[in-house]
């Protein structure tokens, strides 16, 4: 269980803001904002940066699941989406699934249950923290396998101009990144570029 997260709570309804408030406080949480509309919410995720945003998803003019996929795509906070039992449907499709590809951490229907509150903020913040780790795995992953494109690149050119061994051509640009003090990839792309230029 999480034990402590600020969080945003974004309603229209003043009541349903003022239950949430009690609700968390209770469990050891702290609202740090609260908004009317998705605009203003969206607003204040960017400025506050709280840990979760609590959002209901039938909001007026701009919705909570287009807060939400921009929250997302930011990377801004993790969303708990929750919506009232009438509102089901999203645009003629399942409001749970379009809320996951909106990238929401976690789905609560309403009339909202105490006990619910804190799982889903927990939930919420641990599938967010989760997503974005890989992600930036994923990417080393890519950055890495890139760079040793450019370092065979950059061997297969040496090997050729200078008659090197491979070995020979990478001990040469392993020399030149120690001497220059930059990274392999950055040597070998410059033996690439010098390279094209000079064709």
């Amino acid at each position: 269980m999480l034990r402590q997260a600020n969080l945003l709570i974004v309603d229209h309804d003043p009541v349903v803001r003022l239950e949430l408030k009690g609700h968390f406080a209770a469990l050891g949480h702290n609202v740090i904002g609260e908004a009317d509309n998705g605009g203003r919410g969206l607003a204040m995720a960017r400025s506050l940066r709280p840990d979760v945003v609590l959002l209901e998803a039938d909001l007026p003019a701009y919705s909570g699941l287009d807060v939400a996929r921009t929250l997302w795509a930011e990377r801004l906070a993790p969303v708990v989406l929750f919506a009232g039992n009438g509102v089901g449907t999203a645009n003629g499709g399942d409001l749970a699934s379009q809320a996951d590809a909106a990238g929401v951490m976690a789905f609560l229907s309403k009339p909202l249950r105490p006990a619910d509150l804190g799982p889903a903020v927990s939930i919420a913040v641990s599938r967010f923290r989760e997503l974005v780790h890989l992600e930036g795995e994923v990417k080393a992953l890519g950055e890495k396998m890139e760079a040793r494109k450019l370092v065979g690149r950059a061997k297969a050119i040496l090997m050729e101009r200078s008659n090197l061994t491979e070995r020979e051509a990478f001990h040469r640009i392993q020399s030149q990144s120690i001497a220059l003090g930059k990274p392999v990839h950055e040597i070998a792309k410059a033996i690439i570029t010098a390279s094209e230029i000079s064709t």
